[in-house]
């Protein structure tokens, strides 16, 4: 039989890490690997879905996403992000990863340049080259952040700009200036920043700042998985200018036609309805930051706490790794994130106070051996 062939630019990229790890993990494991919420999906966003369903709206939708929930998203934009967007510049897509693609395939050349933080989420850089383009990391400073003129030195001449704040896997929120620097620095020179807020509502303390209230050349990437415990149902969204949307629609159009309706629906649910959920889930990820930093800190393990999302990026040797990963705590190498962090791991603190507690029991004895 002749030789199977595959495509270059598929046998180029490595089957995530994280994945790897995950899907490694022994029965007795504690997971603090995978980016994924512990909390259950609210009752009343189920609910939305269940009543989609009795009402017979299993059909496709359009390409763009259910009206409703477009125009819920413009609200949404409008109250927690002061951006105005109408309903024809927002797509609904199968989670932020879609969206991440059609902005990839929508608007990148092959060779072209797309910049993302060292170290940084494992998808940007693989979703770059699947595009064809060359995914380059930019250096973060010693507080785990975008360092600014590091990469206003390295935009010249790129597409993309990745900005994801707050940060997986460093918790790093970005402040006002840096995030304004980087998007009227990328204006002036023809570079479009994608800024990735799945994030957005767990952060404990700094403000969170989206990119497209400092210029017009950016595209908003989020979605209710994070928000909203809702992973699974696989619902994200992207806004921006309408030029760009347009090229998006095409692409989404042929590789997802439309997002999936139920899913559609609970999110609507979720946008539209009661956000107590929300302000719950931030404030049990607060206590287990403060308790996992202050446990990892007496340990003698030195960094910046972070400020959002549920990670904390600590730097700790490889040998160690294979330690904690020996006594049943799964977390990820730094080397998943990109070149410039061997010798860190991503802990992810969006599990039980029991779970924890455990952790941090056999991280000391890994130390301790």
């Amino acid at each position: 039989m002749e030789k199977l062939r595959c495509a270059n630019r598929c046998l180029g990229i490595e089957i995530s890490g994280i994945r790897k790890l995950f899907e490694a993990a022994g029965p007795d494991s504690i997971n603090m690997g995978l980016g994924q919420p512990d909390f259950d999906t609210p009752e009343h966003v189920k609910e939305g879905a269940i009543r989609a369903i009795r009402e017979g709206k299993t059909g496709y939708t359009s390409n763009m996403g259910i009206p409703e929930l477009r125009e819920a998203l413009v609200e949404k934009f409008s109250r927690e992000n002061s951006l105005a967007y109408s309903p024809d510049q927002i797509i609904v897509t199968a989670g932020a990863s879609e969206a991440l693609h059609l902005i990839m395939h929508a608007l990148v050349e092959p060779g072209d340049r797309v910049l993302l933080a060292d170290p940084g989420f494992v998808s940007y850089g693989a979703l770059a080259v699947l595009a064809g383009g060359v995914p380059e990391g930019v250096p973060l400073d010693s507080r785990l952040r975008i360092d600014v003129e590091a990469a206003k030195e390295k935009m010249d001449r790129a597409r993309l700009f990745v900005l994801n704040s707050p940060g997986n896997p460093t918790g790093a929120v970005e402040p006002r200036e840096s995030i304004r620097a980087l998007v009227e620095y990328g204006d002036d020179r023809g570079v479009t920043i994608v800024s990735d807020e799945v994030y957005e509502h767990f952060i404990y303390g700094p403000k969170h700042w989206s990119a497209a209230r400092f210029g017009e050349d950016v595209i908003t990437v989020n979605a209710a998985s994070k928000t909203y415990a809702m992973t699974g149902w696989r619902l994200g969204y992207l806004a921006g200018p309408k030029e760009y949307v347009e090229q998006c629609l095409k692409v989404h159009q042929y590789c997802q036609a439309c997002a999936t309706s139920i899913s559609q629906y609970a999110a609507l649910t979720a946008y539209t309805g009661p956000q107590e959920c929300v302000r719950v889930m931030r404030q049990e990820y607060l206590y287990r930051r403060d308790y996992l930093y202050r446990e990892l800190t007496r340990m003698g393990f030195s960094f910046p706490e972070p400020e959002g999302a549920f990670y904390m990026f600590v730097p700790m040797k490889r040998s160690l790794i294979g330690k904690i990963l020996e006594r049943g705590v799964v977390i990820v190498p730094g080397e998943a994130f990109g070149c410039l962090a061997p010798d860190y791991a991503r802990m992810s603190y969006a599990t039980s106070r029991k779970n924890l507690e455990t952790a941090v029991e056999r991280i000391q004895e890994a130390l301790e051996a």
